[in-house]
């Protein structure tokens, strides 16, 4: 349930529309839901402006179609990340609106109607190789109702292929850099623009990157102002970050996108 549901159950209770009875039916399974398996919760949207989100990897194909289900039931969008192909076919097979986005993963249902946020999160690549990461970046903030603008394979080995768009990077409200090997190209972006920078390192390189690792450090320690890091690999993070920023700056401008829908 979402604040927006919530607040025409509330207005259906006032006006008498709707039974005490009724009402208590419908809030049953909140705040969260106990499948035995998980616990589904369905105040998150509430709370934080954006429902509950499925890590899938690890779970069995029962488990994610049975989240999944008690999520649509409950009218909230859905976003499941690390998803195999074998899981999307349950899901797509129960629930026909179900997209797969094979590159970043991630099963999306939207029943709710997006809400565009205002500003452009730009997500940006080393390499072709970090596209699954950056990819799940971009569905994450897109199922966040956040307009975004990608920019892959301009990675430091080729610095001309970045500054080609400085102009337009420098116009986005956030930025996602997602970069492997040294990690080397949230710092370049970093001195380009005035924006908020999201490093995501990935597990791409050679032996001694020891698995994103090099990376990782290597952006925790950038010599550039306003670079954040989050894990290595997590796409989804970043995305998720990127919009709450985005939605922030929007209503501390007078354009409160506040509790939209998300994931």
């Amino acid at each position: 349930m979402n604040e927006q549901t919530l607040r025409a159950l509330l207005e259906e209770i006032k006006t008498g529309s709707l039974g005490i009875e009724d009402a208590v039916a419908r809030m049953r399974g909140l705040p969260f839901e106990d499948l035995d398996y998980a616990k589904v919760d369905h105040h998150r949207s509430i709370r934080c402006g954006a429902p509950e989100v499925i890590y899938s990897e690890g779970k069995t194909v029962d488990q994610v179609l049975g989240i999944v289900d008690r999520i649509i039931n409950s009218g909230e969008n859905v976003l499941a990340t690390r998803a195999s192909r074998e899981q999307f076919d349950a899901v797509s097979a129960h629930e026909p609106r179900a997209v797969y986005h094979a590159a970043a993963r991630t099963i999306t249902v939207r029943q709710r109607e997006a809400s565009p946020a205002s500003g452009v999160i730009a997500v940006v690549s080393g390499g072709t190789s970090d596209e699954p990461v950056a990819e799940e970046a971009r569905v994450t903030a897109e199922f966040m109702d956040q307009n975004v603008a990608t920019y892959y394979d301009v990675g430091v080995a080729g610095i001309h292929r970045l500054l080609a768009h400085r102009d337009a990077l420098q116009s986005a409200n956030v930025v996602i850099v997602v970069a492997g090997m040294e990690g080397a190209l949230p710092s370049v972006v970093g001195g380009l623009v005035a924006a908020p920078v999201i490093a995501v390192p990935t597990s791409v390189g050679y032996g001694a990157s020891f698995g994103g690792v090099a990376a990782l450090l290597a952006m925790l320690n950038s010599c550039a102002s306003g670079v954040t890091v989050v894990n290595i690999d997590n796409g989804f993070a970043a995305g998720y970050t990127a919009a709450l920023i985005n939605r922030v700056g929007a209503r501390a401008h007078g354009g409160d996108r506040g509790v939209a829908e998300a994931h």
